[in-house]
Protein backbone atom coordinates (compact mmCIF):
# COMPACT_ATOMS: atom_id res chain seq x y z
CA UNK A 1 0.00 0.00 0.00
CA UNK A 2 1.55 3.52 -1.11
CA UNK A 3 2.17 6.19 1.26
CA UNK A 4 -0.42 7.95 0.23
CA UNK A 5 -3.19 5.26 0.21
CA UNK A 6 -2.62 5.02 3.62
CA UNK A 7 -2.46 8.80 4.29
CA UNK A 8 -6.23 9.22 2.58
CA UNK A 9 -7.24 6.24 5.05
CA UNK A 10 -5.72 8.31 8.08
CA UNK A 11 -7.43 11.29 6.71
CA UNK A 12 -10.71 9.36 6.38
CA UNK A 13 -10.53 8.43 10.23
CA UNK A 14 -9.90 11.50 11.01
CA UNK A 15 -12.63 12.84 9.01
CA UNK A 16 -14.98 10.51 10.03
CA UNK A 17 -14.22 10.47 14.23
CA UNK A 18 -14.14 14.28 14.11
CA UNK A 19 -18.37 13.67 12.58
CA UNK A 20 -19.16 10.66 14.58
CA UNK A 21 -17.86 11.78 17.51
CA UNK A 22 -19.03 15.87 17.26
CA UNK A 23 -15.27 16.63 18.13
CA UNK A 24 -13.30 19.36 16.48
CA UNK A 25 -10.86 18.11 13.83
CA UNK A 26 -8.52 19.61 15.82
CA UNK A 27 -8.14 17.99 18.37
CA UNK A 28 -8.59 14.97 16.64
CA UNK A 29 -5.37 15.86 14.38
CA UNK A 30 -3.88 16.93 17.69
CA UNK A 31 -4.09 13.24 19.28
CA UNK A 32 -3.42 11.42 15.80
CA UNK A 33 -0.22 14.01 15.48
CA UNK A 34 1.01 12.88 18.93
CA UNK A 35 0.58 9.07 18.19
CA UNK A 36 2.46 9.70 14.88
CA UNK A 37 5.15 11.10 16.76
CA UNK A 38 5.47 8.19 18.27
CA UNK A 39 5.63 5.39 15.52
CA UNK A 40 8.32 6.83 13.27
CA UNK A 41 6.67 3.78 10.40
CA UNK A 42 3.94 6.55 10.43
CA UNK A 43 5.64 9.50 9.40
CA UNK A 44 5.43 9.01 5.49
CA UNK A 45 1.64 9.22 5.55
CA UNK A 46 0.94 11.67 8.83
CA UNK A 47 2.55 14.23 6.48
CA UNK A 48 -0.42 14.02 3.62
CA UNK A 49 -3.46 13.05 5.89
CA UNK A 50 -2.50 16.30 8.05
CA UNK A 51 -2.70 18.03 4.38
CA UNK A 52 -5.85 16.67 3.34
CA UNK A 53 -7.33 16.91 6.67
CA UNK A 54 -6.57 20.89 6.84
CA UNK A 55 -7.52 21.18 3.19
CA UNK A 56 -10.99 19.95 3.79
CA UNK A 57 -11.35 22.37 6.65
CA UNK A 58 -10.08 25.18 4.79
CA UNK A 59 -12.60 24.51 1.88
CA UNK A 60 -15.11 22.46 3.70
CA UNK A 61 -18.12 24.94 3.12
CA UNK A 62 -17.40 25.03 -1.02
CA UNK A 63 -16.96 20.77 -0.90
CA UNK A 64 -19.93 20.70 0.91
CA UNK A 65 -21.79 22.76 -1.71
CA UNK A 66 -20.77 21.25 -4.64
CA UNK A 67 -21.36 17.50 -3.09
CA UNK A 68 -24.48 18.58 -2.31
CA UNK A 69 -25.26 20.00 -5.46
CA UNK A 70 -24.68 16.91 -7.31
CA UNK A 71 -25.44 13.97 -4.63
CA UNK A 72 -29.07 14.32 -6.13
CA UNK A 73 -31.94 13.26 -3.54
CA UNK A 74 -29.23 13.60 -0.64
CA UNK A 75 -28.44 16.27 1.41
CA UNK A 76 -25.08 16.54 3.16
CA UNK A 77 -26.22 15.47 6.39
CA UNK A 78 -28.51 12.65 5.15
CA UNK A 79 -25.62 10.84 3.78
CA UNK A 80 -23.73 8.17 5.69
CA UNK A 81 -20.85 9.74 7.83
CA UNK A 82 -18.00 7.55 5.91
CA UNK A 83 -19.87 8.63 2.28
CA UNK A 84 -19.80 11.98 3.68
CA UNK A 85 -16.23 12.05 4.47
CA UNK A 86 -14.75 9.85 1.54
CA UNK A 87 -16.16 12.75 -0.72
CA UNK A 88 -14.56 15.33 0.89
CA UNK A 89 -11.79 13.52 0.93
CA UNK A 90 -11.61 13.06 -2.84
CA UNK A 91 -13.44 17.05 -3.42
CA UNK A 92 -10.52 18.25 -1.65
CA UNK A 93 -8.16 16.29 -3.76
CA UNK A 94 -9.36 16.70 -7.09
CA UNK A 95 -10.25 20.83 -6.64
CA UNK A 96 -7.02 21.89 -4.71
CA UNK A 97 -4.11 19.26 -5.05
CA UNK A 98 -3.12 19.47 -8.56
CA UNK A 99 -0.19 16.46 -8.13
CA UNK A 100 -3.04 14.45 -7.60
CA UNK A 101 -4.81 12.98 -10.55
CA UNK A 102 -9.16 13.11 -10.44
CA UNK A 103 -9.11 9.43 -12.28
CA UNK A 104 -6.74 8.58 -9.47
CA UNK A 105 -8.47 10.69 -6.39
CA UNK A 106 -11.42 9.24 -7.28
CA UNK A 107 -10.12 5.28 -7.53
CA UNK A 108 -8.95 6.08 -4.38
CA UNK A 109 -12.62 7.25 -2.97
CA UNK A 110 -14.06 4.16 -4.29
CA UNK A 111 -11.90 1.67 -3.34
CA UNK A 112 -12.63 3.20 0.59
CA UNK A 113 -16.03 3.36 0.22
CA UNK A 114 -16.26 -0.50 -0.78
CA UNK A 115 -13.74 -1.17 2.19
CA UNK A 116 -15.98 0.91 5.26
CA UNK A 117 -18.99 2.01 3.76
CA UNK A 118 -22.66 0.25 2.14
CA UNK A 119 -22.87 -2.36 -0.69
CA UNK A 120 -24.40 0.55 -2.79
CA UNK A 121 -21.70 3.70 -1.60
CA UNK A 122 -18.83 2.86 -4.35
CA UNK A 123 -21.48 3.70 -6.88
CA UNK A 124 -22.85 6.63 -5.32
CA UNK A 125 -19.57 7.72 -4.70
CA UNK A 126 -18.43 7.72 -7.86
CA UNK A 127 -21.06 8.89 -9.31
CA UNK A 128 -20.99 12.35 -6.94
CA UNK A 129 -17.29 12.52 -8.01
CA UNK A 130 -17.30 11.99 -11.68
CA UNK A 131 -19.50 15.09 -11.32
CA UNK A 132 -17.39 16.92 -9.28
CA UNK A 133 -14.15 16.61 -11.59
CA UNK A 134 -16.39 17.59 -14.90
CA UNK A 135 -16.77 20.85 -12.39
CA UNK A 136 -13.44 21.05 -11.91
CA UNK A 137 -12.17 21.06 -15.22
Amino acid sequence: MSARTKARKRALDMLFQADVRNESLAAIVAAEAKRAAGEPDRAASWLYAREIVDGVVDHQDEIDELISSYAQGWTIERMPNVDRAVLRLASWEMLYNPEVPPAVAIDEAIELAKLYSTDDSARFVNGVLGKISQHAE
